[in-house]
């Protein structure tokens, strides 16, 4: 492999596998780095009934294994592996992966969001031994058992919901007093015998250890400050999450929550030759859709850059 490349892009979500797509038809060669989690969010989502093209919806991880096949069959290359620092301020800008280096004249960072922590003393320790992120990946290994949720919004719901096809009870767990997913879920929620709502509080600390493992939360009721222990044996986070852009400080601009800033409705950054697209640069939709246009538009506007530098 070259170690000079046209175009980078880094991360294979939707925004990413679509940069991908596009950059590909317009003959530049794209390299893309599939990052931590190939695949983005959605190959660890269940069925998604929102992505145009899909009478009966779609399983998340079959979506992007057939974006990835179309990017591919276009002539995109994918490599496997992590993006350990970037240099931003030359061109060529330079790419380093561990103990290679790898030069492009455009770079689309598509690097997406992970889920945000509680922010609990044992939480990072229970991690894999009842503490998890992604129902779809665990959510098998809690059949016939008591779980929580953390959230209110569209993922903590359709987790609770996802959850319900294994655990005998679902605890929602939500500091307001109503949700702030869609509509549609909401009601298939609220009309979910197994789910159990606790309304306005939060996980004041989680029970067990690593030898244990998860044996249940104390929750905190906001209002009164009242103390409640739960006992269940798992506990998805679904409260958000923080965009990736750790790489990028101190190189291009980021907003206050860390999002990558970009330039009006462009998707080109502070940095010329650089765009972002997806949820590394869009804290308000977050949608797969609205990813993948995102990163069309970034395709588009890297081949324009690079036309005016021939």
């Amino acid at each position: 492999m070259p170690q000079q490349r046209t175009l980078i892009i880094l991360g294979s979500g939707p925004a990413g596998l679509s940069a991908a797509i596009y950059a590909a038809r317009a003959q530049l060669s794209p390299l893309v780095i599939r990052g931590r989690q190939p695949g983005g969010q959605l190959s660890t989502t269940t069925l998604v009934e929102n992505y145009p093209g899909f009478a009966n919806g779609i399983e998340g991880p079959q979506l992007m294994e057939a974006m990835e096949a179309q990017a591919r069959w276009l002539g995109a290359e994918i490599l496997d592996g992590e993006v350990t620092g970037v240099n931003l301020q030359t061109q060529p800008l330079a790419i380093q992966m561990h103990d290679e280096t790898l030069y492009c004249q455009a770079l689309i960072i598509a690097s997406g969001a992970s889920p945000r922590p509680l922010g609990l003393s044992n939480e990072r320790e229970l991690y894999g031994r009842g503490v998890s992120v992604c129902a779809t990946c665990d959510g098998f290994f809690y059949r016939g058992q008591e779980v929580a949720v953390v959230g209110g919004g569209n993922s903590a719901v359709v987790e609770a919901l996802f959850l319900t096809r294994f655990a005998t009870r679902v605890h929602l767990i939500h500091r307001r007093n109503q949700l702030r997913a869609a509509p549609s879920l909401t009601t298939r929620a609220l009309s979910n015998d197994k789910i159990v709502f606790h309304w306005e509080q939060t996980v004041d600390s989680l029970l067990g250890d690593r030898k244990t493992g998860l044996t249940g939360l104390r929750l905190r009721h906001l209002p009164s400050g009242h103390i409640e222990e739960l006992n269940c044996a798992g506990l998805f986070v679904a409260i958000g999450h923080v965009p990736n852009t750790a790489l990028f400080t101190g190189q291009l601009e980021l907003d206050k929550e860390g999002f990558i800033v970009t330039t009006g409705k462009s998707t080109a950054t502070n940095v010329p030759g650089v765009f972002a697209a997806g949820d590394v640069q869009e804290p308000l939709f977050r949608q797969a859709i609205t990813a993948a246009a995102s990163g069309c538009r970034a395709a588009l506007e890297a081949e324009r850059f690079l036309s005016g530098l021939s």
